[in-house]
């Protein structure tokens, strides 16, 4: 409808627009990282427990909206498994595992129940991985210059046997724009609306994200089977 009338949509996907997720954006969009293996987040903590509304939609769209802009591809199927504790009407835990093309795997831990506060997400790839802790005062982000490399040799009565090397560098934190996420999304909408930039976070965007949650919703109601995600034109 938006693209019908010559109108923009901006989707409030705060966390996006953070220094240190602008920056893992960065460094994927550059190859530092090398294939992205798999993305891992973990958003707990205590309450609070709504009756409207389960934890997957309350808190996962914060992760699955980051996951998005990183990755920047589509998903093929979402799995999600949740459960209801305490008398609770909706459910106040979930796992739920994106799956993409390849070997490429995103995995969202969103939890109501949880002793301690804790926002953490791992990206891993074939050079290097990075950790961004958003409870983290300073160095929110830190790359690592560790991976591993699997070789093959022949070995006795035709078998393989693998040979696993490790390797471990240096820890890097960047320096990261420490001005506020909104004023930046601000920013961007301004511009968007002037016809200079385009809007990083979009009605696609958007739709990308809630596609997601929908099939993970899907997923839990029907005991964590795996749901498809269907192609769209939205993809970038």
């Amino acid at each position: 409808m938006a693209e019908r009338q010559g109108v923009l949509i901006a989707v409030d996907h705060t966390f996006v627009f953070s220094g240190a997720v602008r920056k893992m954006r960065e460094l994927v969009q550059h190859g530092e990282l090398g294939d992205l293996y798999y993305f891992d987040s973990v958003r707990i903590n205590l309450g609070l427990i709504q009756a409207d509304v389960n934890v997957v939609w309350d808190l996962a769209p914060h992760d699955v909206s980051i996951l998005d802009f990183l990755v920047a591809r589509e998903p093929v199927s979402v799995s999600a498994t949740g459960a209801a504790h305490g008398g609770s009407p909706t459910e106040n835990i979930a796992y739920v595992t994106v799956r993409y093309p390849g070997s490429l795997i995103g995995h969202v831990h969103v939890n109501w129940l949880a002793p301690a506060k804790v926002r953490r997400t791992i990206l891993g790839g074939s050079k290097k991985m990075l950790i961004y802790d958003d409870m983290e005062p300073s160095e929110k982000l830190k790359i690592y210059d560790k991976g591993f490399s699997v070789a093959q040799q022949p070995a006795p009565e035709n078998e393989y046997q693998l040979l696993i090397s490790y390797r471990s560098g240096d820890m890097h934190a960047p320096q990261l724009d420490a001005k506020e996420a909104l004023a930046v999304e601000a920013d961007n909408i301004v511009k968007a609306i002037g016809g200079k930039e385009p809007l990083v976070c979009d009605g696609k965007a958007g739709l990308r994200v809630v596609k997601i949650l929908e099939a993970a919703q899907q997923s839990m109601n029907q005991g964590g089977v795996m749901v498809g995600i269907p192609s769209t034109s939205a993809a970038r």
